[in-house]
């Protein structure tokens, strides 16, 4: 018998909720493996201009396929978890025991390409990835993965968190004794860009090696481009250490980074994910101005070992940035500071952007920052003041040397 189990959990990950199901394989009345996670995929594919990506969760109606198995009566058991969800959408983890331990053998992800929902290609049909996730576990324990574990296959990048697995069951319910993944034993490493300033007292971001390099980032959803952006990102945090003084963590965002999106006519997602970090932002339009912004960020990290916290999370749902009119491109080479609270803000360089509305999937006419019209206004007053200056200059020279003529007598 297969079923999934009825209870459920629901919390809010990468700025919207995410929802895990208890899914589990039994043979009679043994359980054999209990699972319960949440899990997206991110898949890049092509369409007839350009590389998409199209982002597909483990949605918590995902139903417990017949080709589940806790190994019947072979002697080296080999125990299979599958899920079917959306329109034949598959996920399947093979499951094998070793000396002690167990773990996850083999992966598969299959993913219908005709599914119009996530795909906007001219591609139709099943695709499939597969991998060796990396999932190990002493056995009589519980595999738990609280932080996000990355999983990298052809075209393909799975993010799983919240992992909590157990198979060979010496009973039917998870083992009070647990196996922590790699991410959750220690803080993970902070990528190379990242710098550490430590101060008595941090408000003003400290000062970068180097600007972050531009990425390039576009959304798609049933109606086509919904998303495109050009920008260098920076993330800034201040904490407090265990010694009881401020530090600050600032971390670019590397040119690799792994996205995802979601959009309708109202609201516009994009997510980055750095190994277990994630950012968030959220865009909306004010159809009776028509204008859309950045509404909200979501910063979700890995603080360093020295931290008092191992994580920090925060999220702003009341910006109103990266302002445009619908149609038209944001633009603003100057760097800008968004700040998300007292502790972090998001430093955003030579960006240009567009939401919603797109002629021809390209970027359409500019609106500049008013940073970079200050910009370009304080040459314009310098040269106006210089040029006022050689005029008054001139003109007082003119009536200085009229005067001395008129100060001569003809003999």
């Amino acid at each position: 018998m297969i079923q999934s189990r009825d209870t459920c959990s629901i919390w809010e990950v990468q700025g919207f909720l995410q929802a895990s199901s208890t899914f589990e394989v039994r043979e009679g009345d043994k359980v054999c493996i209990l699972a319960n996670f949440s899990v997206e995929f991110i898949v890049e594919y092509d369409t007839k201009s350009q590389k998409q990506n199209a982002s597909i969760g483990l949605p918590q109606n995902a139903t417990v396929l017949s080709s589940s198995s806790c190994g019947g009566k072979e002697k080296e058991k080999i125990l299979v978890l599958a899920l079917g969800f959306g329109e034949g959408h598959s996920l399947t983890l093979d499951f094998e025991k070793k000396a002690g331990s167990y773990s996850v053998r083999n992966l598969t992800f299959r993913y219908n390409m005709s599914d119009t929902s996530f795909f906007n290609s001219t591609e139709k049909g099943m695709r499939e990835a597969t991998s060796d996730p990396n999932m190990h576990a002493v056995l009589n324990t519980t595999y738990t993965c609280v932080h996000s574990h990355s999983i990298t296959m052809p075209n393909v990048t799975g993010l799983f968190q919240n992992v909590t697995i157990e198979a060979y069951l010496a009973s039917n319910n998870f083992s009070h004794n647990h196996t922590f993944c790699k991410e959750d034993q220690t803080p993970t490493s902070a990528p190379p860009t990242t710098s550490h300033v430590t101060t008595a007292t941090s408000h003003a971001p400290p000062t970068p090696s180097k600007n972050p390099d531009k990425g390039q980032y576009n959304v798609t959803g049933q109606h086509g481009t919904c998303l495109l952006a050009s920008m260098g990102l920076q993330l800034n945090v201040t904490y407090g250490t265990k010694s009881k003084t401020k530090s600050d963590v600032l971390m670019n965002v590397p040119l690799n980074t792994t996205y995802s999106g979601t959009c309708d006519n109202t609201s516009v997602i994009l997510n980055l994910f750095l190994g277990s970090d994630k950012l968030v932002f959220h865009f909306v339009q004010n159809a009776s101005i028509e204008k859309y912004f950045l509404q909200g960020i979501d910063i979700n990290i890995t603080l360093p070992s020295e931290a008092e916290e191992m994580r920090y999370n925060v999220t702003n749902n009341s910006l109103s940035e990266l302002k445009a009119t619908v149609g038209k491109s944001f633009k603003c080479v100057a760097e800008e500071t968004i700040w998300i609270s007292d502790r972090a803000s998001v430093n955003v360089f030579d960006v240009q952007i567009q939401a919603f509305k797109f002629e021809g999937d390209k970027f359409g006419a500019v609106e500049e920052c008013q940073l970079d019209e200050n910009n370009m206004l304080i040459p314009i007053i310098v040269g106006a003041a210089l040029a006022g200056l050689v005029l008054i200059v001139l003109i007082a020279y003119l009536i200085g040397r009229k005067r001395s003529h008129a100060g001569y007598q003809t003999i």
